[in-house]
């Protein structure tokens, strides 16, 4: 369905390859059906699903009213008929109105009865593109202390195609976190492969001897740009990207960690109780032993995010800054 490609080598943007995926599967499963504000007759807020109505039909991409609650909700209801609903939020910020059945309802449910609940909830997240303090939230934190959710969240266009098909193929609930920030900032290396990439399972997408770099999301095409640069002073960087955050590949982490003997985890989200504690945690517990350093976090500072261009940048994590906190990890 998505027609934004421009190369004609077959690369395809960030944005286009969440399209594909989920258009492949609507394609492959009859069962599979869209959900949420401006889907259909807008195409998405960001175009992902642009002619999906065309040609799935509105009993398949349904357009629902402003009440995350209500279509969440139903979303459910359609999972336990044997049904494969995808949710779009039109920005992850307004998950928190779905709190109640996201938590209450699927989370819990197959723990209650041993019944599938194959929900995909996709929500576009994050900063970068002075959106304000209500439309850059970077959410994953709330949702990773609940039992019962998955959570992806895909750095490349590779990764979101296949963790898409994965993610709507799972029977449990997945939380599918979208960085608005890529979408039309990133392509991929060829042409984009629909097979399914298995959750749980981290990716080095560096190699590298003095310092792991633990990310995901936004932040792993940034850390490769660092570790670039940083190599032309001699410091060699491993970068890790976790790729989904439940279930997490502590296997793949601890193996980086353990080479390298040091450990920076990177994030866009706010210090504070971000998903970067428990990474430094995991890594404390199984690499206590290897270690030369403590784990280093950066994230962005405890503040919602301002709409300023200086005062966003302010907030979020910088090359710069990155750049000097692995220099001094490595170094010291």
């Amino acid at each position: 369905m998505q027609t934004e490609t421009s190369t004609g080598d077959g690369r395809v943007t960030y944005l286009e390859a969440v399209g594909r995926a989920l258009d492949a599967e609507m394609d492959r499963d009859p069962d599979v059906f869209l959900i949420g504000e401006d889907v259909g007759q807008f195409g998405g807020a960001f175009k992902v699903t642009k002619g999906f109505l065309d040609k799935f039909g509105p009993r398949r991409v349904v357009d629902a009213p402003i009440a995350e609650t209500g279509f969440t909700g139903l979303a459910a209801g359609a999972a336990l008929v044997g049904l494969r609903p995808v949710v779009e939020f039109q920005f992850a910020d307004f998950i928190s109105c779905a709190f109640d059945p996201i938590i209450n309802v699927m989370a819990r449910h197959h723990w209650r009865t041993g019944d599938p609940m194959p929900v995909t909830m996709r929500a576009p997240f994050g900063g970068r593109l002075r959106a304000g303090p209500t439309h850059s939230q970077s959410v994953e934190s709330y949702f990773a202390h609940v039992p019962g959710l998955k959570i992806v969240m895909p750095g490349t266009p590779e990764d979101a195609a296949g963790l898409l098909v994965s993610s709507i193929r799972d029977n449990n609930p997945t939380l599918y976190l979208e960085n608005k920030y890529l979408y039309r900032r990133l392509r991929s290396a060829g042409p984009l492969s629909l097979e399914p990439i298995p959750l749980g399972q981290a990716n080095v997408v560096r190699e590298g001897r003095q310092v792991s770099l633990i990310t995901y999301s936004a932040c792993v095409s940034q850390g490769l740009e660092i570790a670039e640069e940083l190599d032309k002073e001699g410091i060699s960087v491993e970068v890790v990207d976790i790729r989904t955050l439940v279930p997490l590949d502590v296997e793949t982490i601890a193996a980086s960690v353990k080479k390298t003997s040091r450990a920076v985890v990177l994030h866009e989200a706010a210090l504070r109780m971000g998903y970067g504690a428990e990474l430094a945690a995991v890594i404390q517990e199984e690499c206590f032993w290897y270690l030369d350093q403590p784990v280093t976090r950066i994230g962005a500072k405890n503040t919602p995010t301002p709409t300023s261009p200086p005062l966003e940048d302010a907030v979020i994590p910088q090359p710069a800054q990155i750049a000097e906190t692995l220099r001094k990890v490595a170094t010291a």
